[in-house]
C-alpha cells in the first residue's frame, strides 16, 4: 500500500501533538513546522518507524529572516526521502534570532555533518552535540556570518564600477 501523506501527518500528530504543525502540499513535498526541541526525535522516528522509512537526508540548510519576530528569524529546514515509496517531506524548524541554536541530527544522518557546518559558516546556527562544528568554507578568523541579511548587498564606496554598465541611471542634480 503506497504511504499517503495523511499517513504521516497521523503518525506524527500522534506521536508528538503540537510539536509539529501547519502540514501543507507543496507541490511534489509534504512539508510542516517542527519545535527546534523535538527536532531530534521527530527525525529519528521519521528515519526507524517501518512504515514511514525516511532514511535519506537529501539537504539541511539555514535561512535568515530578518524581518520576522526575535523567536523566528532562522530556521533550518530539512529534506528527507523515502526511497521505498518515493516520497520527499520537508520540515521547517524556526529558531530564535538572539542565540540560533539547534540539537545536530549528524548522530541519525551522518550526511548532515557537513552540511550543519556549512550553516554554521554562514548563518552561525551552531548545532549543540555536534562533534566538529567549525567553519567549512570560510576562513577560520572570519567573525561575521556573509549568508546573514544584515550586510548591505553593495559597497556604496566602491570606485571599480560604472552604475551605466548594471542598468542602473545616474541623476545629475
Amino acid at each position: 500500500m503506497a504511504l499517503e501523506t495523511t499517513q504521516i501527518q497521523e503518525k506524527l500528530v500522534e506521536t508528538f501533538d503540537s510539536a509539529v504543525f501547519d502540514f501543507k502540499q507543496e507541490q511534489d513535498i509534504f512539508s510542516f513546522e517542527a519545535s527546534s526541541d523535538k527536532i531530534t526525535a521527530i527525525i529519528l522516528f521519521l528515519k526507524n518507524d517501518p512504515t514511514l522509512r525516511f532514511h535519506f537526508l537529501t539537504d539541511l540548510c539555514g535561512i535568515h529572516y530578518p524581518d520576522n519576530d526575535e523567536d523566528h528569524q532562522f530556521a533550518v529546514v530539512y529534506h528527507l526521502h523515502n526511497w521505498y515509496e518515493n516520497k520527499r517531506i520537508r520540515i521547517k524548524s524556526y529558531l530564535n534570532g538572539a542565540n540560533p541554536e539547534i540539537k545536530t541530527i549528524s548522530n541519525i544522518f551522518l550526511s548532515s555533518n557537513w552540511m550543519e557546518r556549512e550553516a554554521y559558516d554562514f548563518y552561525g546556527i551552531n548545532f549543540i552535540g555536534h562533534p566538529q562544528l567549525k567553519r567549512i568554507l570560510n576562513m577560520d578568523e572570519m567573525i561575521s556570518f556573509p549568508m546573514r541579511k544584515e550586510f548591505p548587498m553593495e559597497d556604496s564606496g566602491r570606485t571599480d564600477k560604472d552604475d551605466r554598465f548594471f542598468g542602473r541611471t545616474v541623476k545629475n542634480c
